[in-house]
């Protein structure tokens, strides 16, 4: 045996098994769920820019290939770091069926930290289900370590444009940043004696060992590959989506460190056991949190000029989308007349169309050009929003701010 862990052979084997999970009916119930919820995603698209603004199938598929990278990048560290899990993959079922009842309750609970952390205290109160802690949690470290990777890859594409109430009261615009990724994985099942398919463990000892009370060298493994799903869900007010993303990701993959820190502590001490079940769900709010109040405390960027008319987005294919106008641009005027306000657009298009737009593109190069819509046309713009508009997103204050506020103002009462 080879004294350092072959990365070839971590590689060949997440490769050899990985797409067997393509064969498992649960992997297409996890898609279908999927679909459910991007379906719900595109319905908010379509209300806001248009019938036939996305696809649904088309996401869906997008979602099963980022999945699928994910996946094997989730894969590749659970086996090159020897997590293991002792006799069957019942943690990850568990895991599993507990996100899916969690989403049923609110959609953005369809995250492992959430579950994990619960299943984690249930067995450290009562014993029950039958898991290991420090493995269970070493696994959701990883896979938020995925979700970083996958916020960072696709976390930005398709963002729904909103019209966002923020709590004092304040109506400007931004996007919701919604994704869902189904997962296929393949974990280190450890056994005990012969088993078909099995391999001895090379000589680099596991970070977590296998809690089976038998020597290493007498351990075999085989790879199994089971299902898993992820999901991000963010609001993006004072930074473009792509910017929001990036620092989300940042966030989460920081999270999942210190998660897995936690976790690999656990297996020597039991109060480590007690930190990461307890950081798992309340680390993960705590990131929700910064993530929330850096919107509510930042300055809006979709918010009215005095110098012309905020584009927030464009309808894909339009007239304005063919011109060049993007998310962020500036529209200065239409058919050589000035525009400020969304009534002056919309005044012009339903007298007598649009044949030039002049417009501001990345805040310094100005652009005029030749467009073609015909009167009561449709431009496909949409701009930021104006104040008094009926239609709109909420967005709230983080769980933890909530409730802090909530105590500060019961001892305020008292």
């Amino acid at each position: 045996m080879e004294s350092i862990f072959p990365f070839g052979w971590a590689l060949t084997a997440v490769l050899g098994r990985i797409f067997e999970v393509f064969i498992n009916p649960i992997f297409w119930l996890v898609v279908v769920l999927v679909g459910f919820q991007y379906r719900r995603i595109a319905a908010m698209r379509n209300a806001f820019l248009g019938s036939g603004s996305s696809s649904v199938i088309v996401e869906t598929l997008q979602a099963v290939g980022f999945g699928l990278l994910g996946g094997f990048i989730g894969s590749y560290l659970i086996v090159f770091t020897g997590l293991t899990f002792p006799g069957t993959a019942n943690a990850i079922i568990y895991l599993l069926v507990t996100a899916v009842i969690l989403m049923l309750i609110n959609p953005r609970f369809l995250c492992f930290a959430y579950a994990g952390g619960l299943l984690a205290t249930l067995h450290l109160l009562t014993g029950f289900p039958e898991i290991s802690v420090p493995q269970l949690m070493a696994l959701v470290a990883i896979l938020h370590f995925v979700e970083s990777v996958l916020i960072v890859a696709s976390g930005h594409l398709n963002a729904v444009p909103a019209y966002i109430r923020l709590p004092r009261g304040q109506i400007v615009g931004g996007f919701a940043l919604q994704k869902f990724w189904p997962l296929p994985l393949v974990i280190l099942v450890v056994e005990s004696g012969f088993v078909p398919g099995a391999m001895e463990m090379p000589e680099w000892w596991p970070l977590i060992k296998p809690e089976l009370g038998i020597e290493l060298a007498l351990m075999l493994f085989v790879l199994y590959p089971v299902v898993a799903g992820l999901g991000y869900g963010d609001m993006a007010t004072t930074r473009t989506p792509r910017e929001k993303t990036w620092a989300s990701a940042v966030n989460l993959a920081g999270y999942s460190l210190v998660l897995y820190l936690l976790a690999y502590l656990a297996a020597f001490q039991p109060v480590f056991a007690w930190a990461a079940a307890l950081f798992s769900p309340l680390g993960h709010e705590l990131i929700v949190f910064l993530s929330r109040n850096a919107e509510l405390n930042g300055k809006p960027i979709f918010i009215p000029r005095s110098d012309g008319l905020l584009v927030l987005d464009v309808r894909e294919h339009s007239p304005a989308w063919t011109a060049g106008l993007r998310s962020g641009d500036l529209i200065r005027e239409v058919n050589g007349l000035p525009v400020r306000l969304k009534g002056d657009l919309y005044a012009l298009v339903a007298r007598e169309g649009v044949q030039e737009v002049g417009f501001v593109k990345d805040g310094r190069h100005y652009s005029r050009e030749l467009v073609s819509v015909p009167p009561g046309g449709t431009l496909g713009v949409i701009p930021v929003p104006e104040g008094g508009e009926v239609h709109y997103l909420e967005m709230k204050p983080a769980w933890i701010a909530r409730w802090l506020r909530g105590v500060v103002d019961k001892k305020t009462v008292s």
